[in-house]
């Protein structure tokens, strides 16, 4: 006996993914819904080898469906997360609305999966920052080992985290350089990312941090340990999927790098590739489709007493966005629905 599930958002791009692992992992379904505005009503989406046709969000009634992905953004979760989790359909949801409720549990699966029990309270399960997600997943088998007092990460984002819109940018604004005639101002960022980079994700704080920095210390402390000292500088690159990070981990004892290597070779969801000779690393383009965590670069870092530096990348749309949501609704199903 399988499950009864909805994707809202089904038209995007985070939504679309949904769908498809979904179908890759053969999760129990028994029933699918595919949810979208008003002006989506129709458009066809594809379920492995089935074409649905999405609904209208607005007027879908969730008595009696088991659980819903949410890939809509914020404001409209607002309005519909309640409505479903009040007719008995657990929420997972990808906007960052309910990350930081105390009453609702954030989780990335590989790292903190007990934490499910705690849908009850609001019969929601917020999904972390993709920036987050990718990060915890290393981090968490060698916190287990040494104990992290602090982390430093620099992230090079890509644009698809900013929806499509943001890939759209990036694509016109690159055959514009190729074509002198044409000229496309930035509009979903703050300024041309073409050809450039931009240190600014989100909008700043007063301390002058951006929120998607600031998204990324209290995250961690959610997910993997609220002691955990966080420090990060978040920046948009011109590469359509895939984010990458420079990571700085101090730990309590020391930790071998070579040792490090060998933990996360066996933690789940984690691929090291690292090879120190040309190109023996992994880039954005390589990980774009997979479900893992690629770690390259793992070295000692000798200007503190117990410091690893690591290099982190991971497909966003997946990892950072689809693959956690179906993750979730998979142990969701293992540990508490228990029907399929």
């Amino acid at each position: 006996m399988g499950y009864k599930v909805v994707v809202a958002g089904a038209t995007g791009n985070v939504g679309r993914e949904m769908l498809n692992i979904l179908a890759e992992r053969q999760f129990p379904v028994d029933e699918i819904a595919a949810l979208a505005s008003r002006r989506s009503i129709g458009t066809e989406v594809s379920f492995g080898d089935k074409t649905l046709k999405t609904k209208d969000i607005d007027q879908f009634d969730f008595t009696g469906w088991d659980m819903a992905l949410f890939a809509i953004g914020s404001e409209a979760t607002k309005i519909y997360a309640p409505k479903a989790a009040a007719a008995g359909c657990v929420v997972i949801d990808n906007s960052s609305l309910y990350r930081y409720d105390p009453d609702v549990p954030l989780i990335v699966p590989e790292v903190n999966a007990d934490a499910v029990y705690g849908y009850s309270k609001k019969n929601i399960i917020a999904n972390p920052n993709c920036s987050t997600a990718q990060m915890v997943v290393a981090l968490k088998p060698l916190h287990d080992r040494a104990r992290i007092k602090r982390v430093v990460v620099s992230t090079y984002q890509s644009v698809s985290g900013a929806g499509k819109d943001g890939m759209d940018e990036l694509w016109d604004q690159t055959k514009a350089v190729y074509n002198p005639v044409s000229e496309v101002p930035p509009k979903k960022f703050q300024k041309q990312i073409a050809f450039n980079i931009i240190p600014q994700i989100d909008v700043f704080m007063e301390d002058g941090s951006t929120k998607e920095e600031w998204k990324m210390v209290v995250e961690t402390k959610k997910i993997l340990d609220p002691k955990i000292k966080v420090t990060a500088t978040c920046v948009r690159v011109p590469v359509f999927v895939g984010h990458s990070e420079a990571i700085n981990i101090e730990f309590e004892d020391f930790l071998d790098e070579d040792e490090a290597r060998d933990i996360l070779r066996e933690a789940p969801g984690v691929m090291v590739i690292d090879k120190r000779e040309p190109g023996g690393y992994v880039t954005p383009i390589e990980c774009v489709g997979d479900y893992a965590t690629f770690i390259s670069r793992i070295r000692q870092d000798g200007t503190i007493e117990n410091g690893l530096n690591l290099w982190c990348v991971s497909d966003n749309l997946r990892k950072g966005a689809a693959l956690n949501a179906v993750q979730i609704a998979e142990v969701l199903g293992s540990k508490v629905l228990k029907k399929g």
